[in-house]
């Protein structure tokens, strides 16, 4: 099957827009993507589109693919909608990657946009928890920051962590975030800001929890047959694996790890052919702080127990071995569900070209980016790779 390379992703900022419709947030996303381009592209030689989004201010638009991909002129493109809850970005970009694989195209634009912030807190928290197992955790009033809550008790009992190693994840982020000019919450932190903050469902606090935002981001990827006509700068989507879960925590064997993820990251290392210690950065889904602390060792960057000493002992800070969240996050970063995953890419692409500003780090090769659906349910991993350094 023919390689895949990323010849270009943009996104707008994440945050609260009030006067901005789901149309308007794509175009922006688009045409950033397109700008990023090195040689330009031209919206007809686009070959299809898959676009993401769970819905749009809770309504569940009907075709809203088509609705943003014919508002940029792409007429005529066969267009599908994913929705993999909060994942669905990811999953639009393994979508996008298979169509170039089986041959059907050369050129796929993966996108993804969400419009989270025109309906009330109380309205937003049991829309979001479509997402999660009805009967027996929204019906009943479970929100999902009481769910990863319930996880986070779980792994804190399991392993004598603390609520300052929650903190730790959002004082590392929000000092990304702060370097990030699309960033949604683009401020830092301090550690005693983060163990004191009120409380949203114990142990999480509000520090724990990322912000609902609006926002869109997409990525091109075109085939190895035509990917030199676009770009010389080769970032191959390297290896990708994705796996679904159990929807609900207690038909689970366990609270504190998420088997779609580490299922996904095994599928995706193998394709890649590399081991996590090969990793220069990575874009793991925090939705919750605790969400990162099990990703790091789903996705095989410590042994089980071990995620909290990789925040004390600054790994997975900017400068550390393995950074992790540099463009903040969803913590920092923001949280518009169907742009997500595909905004994870964009960093990726960000860093292995040069283009992160003052987060970029030195010279990456490998970049992986992690998108879980709802509290673990559905999961895509992607491993990126800049191939000029690899030579």
């Amino acid at each position: 099957m023919r390689d895949v390379y990323v010849i270009g992703a943009g996104q707008t900022p994440f945050g609260s827009f009030p006067d901005r419709s789901y149309r308007d947030l794509f175009a922006e996303a688009y045409g950033a993507t397109r700008d990023s381009v090195d040689s330009g592209i031209e919206t007809d030689e686009i070959d299809e589109a898959v676009v993401a989004t769970l819905g749009v201010g809770g309504r569940q638009l009907g075709l809203s693919g088509p609705a943003v991909t014919e508002h940029v002129g792409l007429h005529n493109v066969p267009c599908s909608r994913i929705e993999n809850a909060c994942g669905a970005g990811g999953f639009a970009v393994r979508q996008g990657v298979q169509a170039i694989k089986s041959g059907m195209a050369d050129v796929v634009l993966a996108g993804g946009f969400e419009v989270m912030t025109d309906l009330s807190g109380d309205v937003t928290k049991y829309w979001l928890g479509v997402s999660g197992e009805t009967e027996w955790e929204r019906l009943t009033g479970t929100t999902f920051s009481g769910v990863y809550a319930q996880m986070a008790s779980a792994y804190m009992e399991k392993h004598d962590a603390t609520k300052e190693d929650l903190s730790r994840v959002a004082v590392k982020n929000h000092g990304n975030g702060a370097k990030n000019p699309k960033a949604h919450l683009g401020f830092e932190c301090s550690l005693e800001d983060a163990v004191s903050a009120p409380a949203v469902a114990d142990p999480l606090n509000l520090y724990h929890c990322c912000p609902t935002s609006d926002g869109a981001a997409a990525v091109l990827l075109a085939s190895e047959d035509v990917v030199d006509e676009y770009t010389d700068e080769r970032v191959r989507v390297a290896g990708t694996g994705a796996a679904s879960e159990r929807v609900g925590l207690a038909q689970r064997d366990s609270y504190t790890e998420i088997s779609a993820s580490s299922e996904a990251a095994d599928r995706a290392y193998e394709r890649a052919g590399i081991d996590p210690d090969d990793l220069d950065f990575a874009e793991v889904h925090d939705c919750f702080a605790i969400a990162e602390l099990i990703a790091y060792e789903d996705l095989g960057f410590c042994d089980r127990g071990e995620a909290p000493r990789l925040l004390r002992e600054g790994v997975t800070d900017p400068d550390g071995d393995l950074p992790v969240n540099t463009s903040g996050g969803l913590k920092s970063k923001g949280h518009p569900i169907g742009a997500t995953g595909t905004g994870q890419v964009v960093e990726a692409f960000d860093q292995l070209t040069g283009r992160a500003g003052d987060r970029q780090l030195e010279n990456p090769r490998y970049g992986l980016t992690h998108n879980v659906g709802g509290s673990g349910g559905a999961a895509a991993v992607h491993v990126f790779e800049n191939e000029e350094v690899a030579q």
